[in-house]
């Protein structure tokens, strides 16, 4: 769960003296893909021993930029240069072999191989005959786990098929901070992360700037960019918009730079719940969470708070039939909801989009008509065939309602933003028209403008009378969102805050709660 957001500056100390060596400079970079025009005349420098933040919406140009510096994209027009000399990697590899490496937001994770020979894939310590040499491996990765501060936290047996996503996010950093880095970009490093990892993580990031590394940093959460940043630098529409010291700027001056307007009524919503129940758990238990009671009525939303590992995805996943269920009744509108069986559940009129999106919700190399499309194929059937007429015009519907940003329904989803990738997940719900939708997480990974689009799309969900229950680890996300807080620790509901009653500190007492046996709450209403 995020920290409290802060909208004053950071008022660090002075700057230290900058070490030797000048870092990256981008100079009038703009990279055309077709007609599209992805970033304009960029110039900008990352300095060594400084962390540089990179912001913007999704589609802004960020991840443009990462990939011409790391070799995966050429720009159209201009050049990098590293320590004042121009480098050209045509490549990842190349732009590695320079000093240069991304962490990316996605880790690359070898499925059937262990934690330490997926960090040392492509170096591995040989022994004669050319066999792996485990001894050394295990010296490596032992002392390596030491040295970033992640002992204990990553077993270094542990397959790549059987790591969690934060697991697989510590993976690729370690695989970047192997041999001698000049710059290093982290691309939303925290997504996966627990606390702990977090702090682990900044801890690392502040040794790299004191190594006199250059530090790229992107993420949306504002917290985290003024706790590490020394500098932020905006991206709008592929142009640089500003750089701003960290020490002397507020998250509103951002969000006017990163969206050219005021956010500040990203929560406004009036109140539409009715008194009928639409969603009514009663006493469930599976492997993952106990003893869950609760209910949710039309138009309202419930958001569900905890910490990381509460139970609240695995709850999501148990209502919609993707986890067995051991006791316990649930009911949508006064009847049973099928158990183990998501295609059911659909019917039923409940739908899930999951946390992950990539992994769980989309199918990445089908278009936007296609993903849209998926959950109602059975009422653009005519026969056995789908009436593509009639598909078209239900996708290019939802992507205008929801203001989808692509060139067209036929465009691969892989190849848009998180932020519209996210619409997608949600224009095919809007689509199935379900009775109770459940969205885990759905802001992770997206900018402060289109989390304002996402938040006026559930606002409208409720007011068609959808019971809406919204799990998120961004407090004033939960706060802002619900009529009321569903608080979760250990697989157990320790609370419930109306919303006049609702704070970060009583949604976080509740989730860390010490003994949850005096705390949980009785059947909500």
């Amino acid at each position: 769960m995020s920290r409290a957001r802060r909208s004053t500056p950071d008022r660090r100390p002075p700057e230290p003296p900058r070490p030797s060596g000048t870092g990256a400079r981008v100079e009038g970079i703009t990279k055309r893909f077709g007609e599209v025009q992805a970033l304009s005349d960029v110039t900008l420098d990352f300095p060594s021993g400084r962390v540089t933040a990179l912001m913007g919406e999704n589609g802004a140009g960020k991840s443009t930029l990462l990939k011409i510096l790391t070799g995966d994209h050429r720009p159209t027009e201009g050049r990098v240069l590293l320590d004042g000399q121009p480098v050209d990697p045509r490549s990842p590899a190349e732009a590695r072999a320079a000093g240069i490496r991304i962490i990316p937001q996605e880790p690359e994770i070898i499925p059937h191989v262990s934690v330490a020979e997926n960090v040392y894939a492509g170096s591995l310590p040989r022994a004669a005959g050319r066999r792996l040499d485990r001894a050394e491996l295990r010296r490596r990765i032992t002392a390596d786990l030491d040295r970033l501060g992640f002992a204990g936290v990553l077993d270094p047996d542990l397959l790549g098929s059987q790591l969690t996503p934060a697991q697989r996010q510590l993976v690729e950093i370690m695989r970047a901070l192997t041999g001698t880095a000049r710059v290093i970009a982290f691309d939303e490093p925290t997504s996966s992360l627990s606390e702990h990892e977090v702090d682990a993580l900044f801890a690392l990031i502040n040794r790299l700037r004191d190594q006199g590394i250059a530090v790229i940093y992107v993420s949306h959460r504002m917290q985290e960019i003024f706790q590490l940043a020394d500098r932020i630098a905006v991206l709008r529409d592929g142009a640089l918009v500003g750089v701003q010291d960290a020490r002397t700027t507020t998250e509103d001056d951002l969000v006017r730079l990163m969206v050219g307007r005021d956010l500040t009524a990203m929560f406004v919503r009036r109140p539409v719940a009715t008194d009928r129940v639409v969603l009514d758990v009663r006493d469930l238990t599976t492997d993952q969470v106990r003893g869950i009671d609760l209910r949710v009525h039309a138009g309202e939303v419930v958001g569900l708070a905890g910490l990381i590992g509460a139970g609240r995805s695995e709850l999501a996943l148990a209502l919609a039939g993707d986890l067995p269920i051991h006791s316990g009744n649930v009911t949508l509108d006064g009847r049973p909801l099928p158990s183990s069986d998501p295609g059911a559940v659909i019917r039923a009129g409940l739908g899930l989009a999951p946390e992950e999106r990539k992994a769980q919700a989309l199918f990445l190399h089908r278009t936007i008509r296609d993903n849209t499309s998926i959950a109602v194929l059975e009422r653009l059937r005519r026969f056995r065939f789908v009436k593509r007429g009639a598909e078209r015009e239900l996708a290019q519907e939802y992507t205008d309602r929801l203001r989808v940003r692509t060139p067209s329904i036929e465009h691969e989803v892989r190849k848009l933003s998180g932020g519209n990738q996210q619409k997608v997940v949600l224009a095919r719900w809007l689509a199935r028209k379900p009775k109770v939708l459940i969205l885990d997480e759905p802001t992770r990974g997206i900018d402060v403008g289109a989390k304002a689009e996402i938040y006026q799309i559930i606002a409208g969900l409720a007011e068609e009378g959808v019971a809406v229950l919204v799990i998120s680890s961004e407090l004033p996300e939960i706060l802002g969102l619900s009529d009321r807080i569903v608080v979760m620790q250990n697989g157990r509901i320790t609370g419930e805050l109306g919303r006049a009653d609702a704070t970060e500190e009583a949604v976080l007492n509740l989730a860390m709660a010490d003994d949850i046996s005096t705390t949980v709450s009785g059947a909500t209403s």
